[in-house]
């Protein structure tokens, strides 16, 4: 971004306020310095007591916004990736969450990060997405698509099939399919391969199979996966990005498609995607 590009910023925050209350009233203050109006919704303002810190209440804050400025973990900047798909707003994260693999800078660099977000001192890398076609059902995930038996329901019975053609037909406890920035989630706890930022494509992967040959697979970006749910069995559970949007009867099929360029994610200068997978899963191993 340019130097002074940032005019009004939009504020989202942790699902867990108390968390991040320091954090926003260090941001309403990084914001008066800066000369930056900092909007909110209305839900997200009274959450911090916005009126006493000059956050103005916006009905529609991705309408106004130069940036989404966001205090929280993956799944609070996911949630903001998603809001403005497709505005070409960029989300900048600073991370207040447990893992924080999409954020751009730390808690501990709060007081940097604010700065570098204001004054448009970032990089901003294009997301992909997978567009969901389910019946009625339709929507765009960032990280993934997952088909999952019920809690405490049968297990499934999932087909996939790409190109016309049938790939897999698995009892399973569901499917995945996942962006290259998914495909350190759910995918990756499947064992599934991670995909570096950058790549074309989406990798389909099974949770629990039963049987000892189900491998993941990378598939091409202009190929559609199609699911199919077996007849006899129980509905199975679609959500994109981990929140349920829909089901998917026994006997019917969905379909996932690739889509380029859908959200804008901030990143600092010279931010790299090997290191930060040594830093947050090497981390996590010790």
């Amino acid at each position: 971004m340019s130097e002074g590009s940032i005019k009004t910023v939009a504020l989202v925050t942790h699902s867990h306020p108390p968390s991040a209350d320091s954090a926003v009233a260090a941001a309403a203050s990084a914001a008066s310095k800066a000369e930056c109006r900092l909007i909110a919704s209305g839900a997200e303002a009274s959450k911090h007591d916005g009126e006493a810190l000059g956050i103005e209440v916006a009905e529609q804050p991705h309408e106004d916004a130069d940036l989404c400025l966001v205090l929280g973990g993956d799944g609070s900047i996911l949630w903001a990736l998603r809001q403005y798909a497709g505005t070409g707003v960029p989300v900048f994260g600073i991370n207040f969450g447990t893992v924080g693999f999409l954020a751009a800078a730390e808690r501990e660099q709060l007081d940097d990060g604010l700065a570098r977000a204001l004054s448009g001192d970032f990089e901003v890398l294009d997301l992909p997405g997978l567009e969901l076609a389910a019946g009625e059902s339709t929507g765009v995930a960032l990280n993934d698509v997952t088909f999952s038996r019920r809690p405490h329901g049968r297990v499934a019975e999932l087909s996939y099939g790409i190109a016309d053609e049938e790939v897999g037909n698995v009892r399973c406890d569901g499917l995945v399919a996942a962006t290259p920035a998914g495909s350190t989630g759910y995918n990756l706890a499947n064992s599934g391969p991670i995909l570096a930022w950058g790549v074309e494509g989406y990798v389909v992967s099974y949770i629990a199979p039963h049987t000892l040959t189900a491998r993941a697979l990378v598939v091409a970006p202009d190929d559609v996966l199609r699911i199919g749910n077996a007849a006899g069995r129980e509905p199975v559970e679609i959500a994109l990005d981990g929140e349920k949007i829909d089901e998917l009867a026994p006997g019917a099929q969905a379909e996932v498609s690739f889509r380029k360029d859908v959200a804008r994610l901030a990143q600092l200068p010279g931010a790299s995607f090997y290191r930060r997978i040594s830093e947050k899963f090497g981390h996590l191993a010790h």
